[in-house]
């Protein structure tokens, strides 16, 4: 039985974030179970995610989780030795939009919708934590830009980065990629 590791892979768009903890899966073992959380609303979305699905292996097993990702790794971390979430960001939107995204108006409505994220949040790093598994987790670095100007922005900014901040310090390993290169944050050896 494999033994558990979480390793959380960051950075900016285009970063190569994605590939690289592909590369990474690929080391830790076959098979390995895909979890995506994208949604395809778009044209340019469908395109993304089959240029995913063309670079992956045709043994990987794909999961689409777009909100019970945790519940898939549960169920895939017990059966493969090696999972593969791409993205987390994605998933934080998920749930941010799952109702009526905010309006203007702070208050009850984006405290709850910061509840529901930071409850499938902690889910996930639960359901992470619990199986038998390494498990890369692929996620954006969304605060380096300027302040966004509405309120959905800014509480999605939030979010996602209080989401990654919660990884990183449940994480064994924690890489950053920069133009395709990676740098290591952080390291725990088992």
């Amino acid at each position: 039985m494999t033994e558990n590791k979480l390793i959380l892979v960051t950075g900016g768009a285009r970063s190569g974030k994605s590939r690289f903890a592909e590369e990474l899966a690929n080391q830790f073992g076959q098979p390995v179970t895909y979890i995506a959380t994208a949604q395809i609303y778009d044209t340019e979305m469908q395109e993304r995610v089959s240029l995913h699905r063309a670079r992956r292996p045709e043994q990987w097993i794909t999961v689409e989780a777009p909100f019970d990702a945790a519940e898939r790794l549960r169920e895939a971390g017990r059966v493969t030795p090696v999972v593969l979430l791409d993205c987390l960001t994605l998933f934080v939107t998920n749930h941010l939009l799952r109702e009526t995204p905010p309006d203007d108006a702070a208050g009850d409505k984006q405290r709850k919708q910061r509840e529901r994220v930071w409850t499938a949040v902690e889910e996930l790093v639960s359901a992470a934590k619990s199986v038998p598994a390494c498990v890369l987790v692929v996620t954006n670095e969304v605060g380096w830009g300027i302040v966004p100007d509405n309120v959905l922005s800014r509480l999605f900014r939030d979010v996602a980065g209080l989401a990654n901040q919660r990884l990183a310090a449940a994480a064994d390993d924690v890489y950053m990629l920069v133009s395709g290169l990676p740098l290591r944050l952080k390291s725990l050896k088992h």
